[in-house]
């Protein structure tokens, strides 16, 4: 059923097709060019054609030419054919998309490719692009994701709808709304996970407008929830038990190593992968460092090893194949290792990032690290960032209440109006007048 803003569109929609001669520019037989103009809701494109016009048998008004001559019949036939041509290409658009411009029956013309009708089409399109450009400026990770997104989309879109896509034109927010509950529902995603495709499926309906094949994007006012970004670091017993578990698998003891060694460097998995021996580099004073790029956001990541990840490169060191500090297994499996890791140490669910979290928390804020130094630490672009694993334990507010009474025990001691009150009425028992000049200790902030 038409809305009536449809009804009101089709109602102002205008399509003209205009036909006229470049006099501006005659050709050495004295003729000139047969061009088109084809305007559409205010918008013209010109067409070109190949025709030929004696300007003596051209008439402006009727838009073509006059008398039997072979060149009049010959640019009148074409004027013809060219029209003919672009109403069919101005009908079959509006019929499959529901709205038309100029750019789009233009292209239809010139045999230019038509761009994805459909959604899954389009997605593909785009992640066949992005493909090109990995290794480049893109990174294989992220166009993974994207195949997952254009995956799930699809299974979607077969499981509610039986077919294998849709057309652009019929998305709405059912549609996404619909989206969502599957996501939830049928694939148990979590709200952070599960914003991560809905912004995905936002961006490829933004590409269509951007293309000309959606007039209005109609996900444009539709934000996912976000939820708080929170450190999803370990608890401390869990990661002193990981680290003094005897794992007698070799591939599992690589897995948990390079876990413990990425919670006392702060690296994440990609980082860690392409760590190589130049990035190492010894100090004046005898200690190692790690001076590295970090991949997600080309910053420099300065880390003094400490004694436990130095044990560990010490202890790969005859495994290496190349200048790469480990030979890190790929993500997909290290991650389905990192399980048979839990069990075997009876601790709970972990994954690799963890170990970038345990060092924000554990290794560095929580002993005092300054925020500004661990922020360099990790790579941050901003503090906003550091500042989420900034998780502030118990054992952590007591340590620093303990340092507290110390610094105020060395300096003189704090009393209170209310004590100096009490030690006065001790030493002028009840009817006897106390002296005027009788003041508390003067109170010192601490």
């Amino acid at each position: 059923m038409e809305t009536i803003d449809n009804k009101i569109e089709k109602r102002r929609s205008t399509f003209a097709i205009l036909f006229y001669i470049n006099r501006t520019k005659i050709r050495k037989d004295g003729t000139c060019q047969l061009l088109c103009r084809m305007s559409i809701d205010a918008e013209s494109e010109q067409i070109g054609t190949k025709i030929s016009v004696d300007p003596a048998i051209w008439e402006p008004e009727e838009g073509k030419a006059s008398g039997k001559s072979r060149n009049a019949l010959e640019v009148n036939r074409a004027i013809d054919e060219l029209t003919k041509t672009i109403t069919r290409h101005y009908r079959q658009l509006q019929k499959s998309l529901g709205f038309v411009t100029a750019l789009l029956v233009k292209n239809a013309v010139k045999g230019i490719a038509q761009k994805p009708l459909t959604l899954i089409k389009l997605f593909e399109e785009h992640n066949e692009e992005y493909k090109a450009r990995v290794g480049i400026d893109r990174v294989i990770e992220t166009y993974e994701y994207y195949v997952r997104s254009c995956e799930l989309l699809g299974k979607f879109i077969m499981q509610e709808y039986k077919t294998e896509d849709v057309m652009l034109k019929s998305l709405n927010m059912a549609f996404l709304d619909a989206y969502d509950i599957w996501l939830r529902t049928e694939r148990n995603m979590a709200q952070s996970t599960l914003s991560g495709h809905i912004i995905n499926l936002k961006k490829m309906t933004t590409r269509a407008v951007n293309q000309g094949t959606l007039k209005r994007d109609p996900f444009l006012t539709y934000h996912p929830e976000q939820p708080p970004k929170v450190s999803r670091h370990q608890e401390l017993d869990q990661l002193k038990e990981l680290m003094k578990c005897h794992i007698e698998n070799r591939t599992l003891c690589r897995i948990r190593d390079w876990f413990v060694f990425s919670t006392f460097t702060g690296l994440a998995y990609a980082d860690l992968k392409r760590l190589s021996t130049e990035h190492l580099k010894q100090a004046d004073d005898g200690s190692w460092w790690i001076h590295i790029k970090r991949k997600k956001t080309s910053t420099d990541c300065p880390v003094r090893l400490l004694e436990i990840p130095l044990k560990i490169i010490e202890k790969y060191r005859h495994e290496r194949k190349g200048d790469r500090i480990f030979n890190v297994y790929d993500r997909g499996y290290l991650n389905k290792k990192l399980h048979e890791v839990e069990a075997l140490c009876g601790i709970d669910y972990i994954t690799f990032h963890m170990a970038r979290h345990n060092f924000g928390t554990h290794v560095t804020l929580s002993m005092g690290v300054p925020i500004e130094t661990v922020s360099r630490m990790m790579g941050h672009k901003s503090i906003t960032t550091t500042q989420i694993y900034a998780h502030v334990t118990d054992k952590k507010v007591d340590e620093d209440m303990k340092l507290l009474k110390q610094r105020t025990t060395a300096t003189q001691k704090v009393s209170l109006y209310e004590d100096e009150a009490l030690r006065a009425n001790i030493r002028y028992p009840k009817g006897k007048r106390m002296k005027e000049n009788n003041q508390p200790l003067e109170k010192e902030a601490i």
